[in-house]
């Protein structure tokens, strides 16, 4: 569904039939192009691209092809087997050869048939892509962590507030019922006054990536090295880097742990205290493998490695004065008190399906809505994040104020709100 030739394809179309009744000639159009027997016309399915289509790009890129109204027609990796393996598995399933594919993500962006754009990259890329897709008018479903640090994050809800496009934070767990359902109780006081929000790290390292051992570089249509590092600072070559690594996200910190699963747990514990526009106001330095933080309404929030009920991975747990709820990736959760349930049949799905997710995103494409994981809703989930990384790196007590986005009266927390990123690249 091209925004600039939805409308033109139907013209076409009425034209086409016009014409074939004033030359009385057979003019035959499969049901499939009219939409009917189940299909999406060709004017109202959403054209997309893919930009790095890895591990987790290849999970991404399953759940778009699941939506009959998505036709893709371009991929970009830096590296060829992704990109082959990528084009075989599209053409396979459109039936058709029309995927075009890319080593540089600048030559599929300035395509003007393409709507909207998968970025699945190492995070080391995930906000300089998005900028990059918004200012070429493209709509952007991102895995997460969308940003490396405070200010990008900043930066990346105003170039979407700027542009109009439509961007989705990687963070389906916001779109999973048994996750919305825990939020809805603790956002509408069927908790009680909400006092406690409970979000899991995947651990509370704050360190350097360091360098591998050089190795010969491959050739650059096997492995784009130089694209491949991007914005991130120098390295020589190792493949050992290409299997999955992070780079360093903000202040020459990997920061995995806060902010990595936190991206999804201290993101539901924001919506579970209507906090989606702001951010906590105080970090403590990380103690017996938790940190704690406060918001200016006086809602704790705390980040915790242990102490969870087991249901699964990614667990979050919101406690009021009348009552509590934990869930994790199990699809299941414990409440307090069975009469919070009500009359609320919730699913239970296990695992983590991004589908749902992908959905609200595709349906914000044509509505030109705002989804539940948007830019806005993510920078401040980032921020929190990226804010109690910058504690446990320092070491001690930081306050933040989510106005000014600065935080008080700490010049070295401060210069790690943002990096230089490495030539020519820019948000």
């Amino acid at each position: 569904m091209s925004k600039n030739s939805a409308t033109s394809r139907r013209s076409f179309l009425k034209v086409a039939a016009g014409a074939s009744t004033m030359f009385a000639v057979p003019h035959i159009i499969p049901s499939s192009a009219l939409g009917k027997d189940g299909a999406v016309a060709p004017s109202e399915r959403i054209v997309m691209g893919g930009i790095g289509i890895g591990r987790r790009g290849t999970y991404d890129l399953g759940c778009f092809l699941e939506q009959n109204d998505v036709q893709f027609r371009a991929i970009c990796d830096v590296k060829r087997s992704a990109r082959d393996a990528a084009k075989q598995r599209i053409d396979a399933h459109h039936g058709n050869q029309d995927c075009e594919t890319y080593r540089d993500l600048r030559d599929l962006l300035a395509r003007d048939d393409i709507d909207a754009v998968l970025i699945a990259t190492g995070p080391n890329w995930h906000a300089t892509a998005a900028t990059m897709a918004a200012k070429a008018g493209k709509d952007v479903y991102c895995e997460k962590p969308s940003t490396k640090n405070i200010v990008q994050s900043l930066e990346l809800a105003k170039i979407f507030r700027r542009s109009g496009c439509v961007f989705q934070a990687g963070t389906q767990r916001r779109n999973l019922p048994h996750f919305a359902f825990a939020c809805e109780l603790a956002r509408t006081g069927k908790l009680g006054t909400l006092r406690t929000v409970y979000a899991h790290p995947a651990g509370m390292k704050t360190e350097s990536s360091g360098w591998h051992t050089p190795q010969p570089v491959p050739a650059k249509e096997d492995v784009d090295w130089d694209l491949y590092l991007g914005p991130a600072a120098w390295r020589p070559f190792n493949e050992a880097h290409l299997d999955g690594f992070n780079f360093e996200k903000g202040g020459g910190m990997v920061g995995g742990g806060v902010l990595e699963w936190g991206s999804h747990c201290v993101d539901l514990c924001q919506w579970a205290n209507n906090a989606d526009a702001t951010a906590p106001v105080e970090y403590s330095p990380p103690e017996s493998g938790r940190v704690e933080a406060r918001y200016a309404n006086g809602v704790k929030l705390v980040i915790r490695e242990d102490g969870w009920i087991p249901l699964g991975s990614c667990p979050v747990r919101f406690e009021g004065d009348d009552g509590w709820i934990e869930t994790g990736d199990s699809g299941k959760f414990v409440l307090s008190s069975p009469e919070l349930l009500g009359e609320r049949n919730v699913a239970e799905i296990g695992g983590y399906p991004a589908t749902f997710h992908v959905r609200d995103f595709l349906d914000c494409v044509k509505s030109r809505s705002q989804p539940l994981a948007s830019a806005d809703v993510a920078c401040y989930s980032h921020i929190a994040c990226h804010a109690a990384n910058i504690a446990v790196y320092l070491g001690r007590k930081l306050e933040y104020d989510p106005v000014k986005n600065e935080f008080l009266n700490d010049d070295q927390a401060n210069r790690l709100r943002s990096e230089a990123l490495r030539e020519p690249w820019r948000i």
